[in-house]
């Protein structure tokens, strides 16, 4: 697969901060390199510093972690639905109540990070699939034009995005 650019008409503005940070790379490549990178960084910090939550109403490391699953997990269907030229309206997600409800703190670390390289198989291996014109393919999601192949971007940049708060917050 080759490097693609992505164009404006492709994704809601609100996520050019995240496809900015990936754009770079190539589709598959960008997922890919996220997955080893994230894990080697989660496994280096300490136990206790899993919970801590920076402010009050903030998440932890965990539920960061579960909520990236569960972010890619939302957009790799998006983007399965788009593909199949399936013409509903796909909703939005309450990534805090999703939270909320993950019990992402009662888990073990390995035991998040096993489930997010399972997602993260799925996702490359559905990814893999897609021709140019199924990735170049639009559909709307939560109100917004979306296409095949700025979820992979998004999922890639989302994931950087909350890397570089732990580092920066949490650290």
């Amino acid at each position: 697969m080759s490097k693609i650019q992505l164009m404006s008409d492709e994704y809601n503005p609100y996520y050019q901060p995240y496809i900015d940070e990936v754009s770079d790379l190539e589709l598959l490549q960008v997922l890919e390199y996220n997955q080893d990178s994230l894990i080697s960084f989660i496994k280096s910090i300490p136990e206790d510093k899993l919970h801590y939550r920076y402010a009050d109403g903030k998440w932890t490391i965990k539920e960061i972690i579960l909520h990236l699953i569960d972010t890619e997990r939302v957009f790799a269907y998006r983007a399965l639905c788009i593909a199949r030229n399936d013409k509903s309206q796909l909703p939005g997600f309450d990534q805090d109540a999703f939270v909320v409800y993950s019990n992402a703190n009662d888990r073990t670390i390995d035991s998040l990070l096993l489930e997010y390289q399972d997602v993260r198989k799925a996702t490359l291996s559905l990814f893999a699939t897609f021709d140019d014109k199924t990735l170049a393919t639009k559909g709307t999601a939560n109100n917004s034009v979306f296409s095949v192949r700025a979820a992979a971007f998004i999922i890639a940049g989302h994931e950087k995005h909350h890397l570089q708060i732990i580092k920066d917050r949490y650290l």
